[in-house]
């Protein structure tokens, strides 16, 4: 592979995957905290949240 192929792949990795990280890591965290629980969950009849998540 030539060098400069190579130097330009691997920023680009490093910007997609700066850039994913924190949206993964918010969405796996703050839905769990906005919901009450985790997303593949059963509701159950107590837990239902009454406000609108946005």
């Amino acid at each position: 592979m030539h060098t400069e192929l190579r130097r330009f792949l691997s920023k680009l990795l490093g910007a997609i995957a700066i850039t994913l990280v924190p949206v993964v890591v918010t969405a796996f965290i703050s839905m769990p905290l906005n919901l009450n629980r985790h997303p593949g969950e059963p509701v159950s009849p107590g837990l239902e949240a009454p406000r609108h998540m946005t």
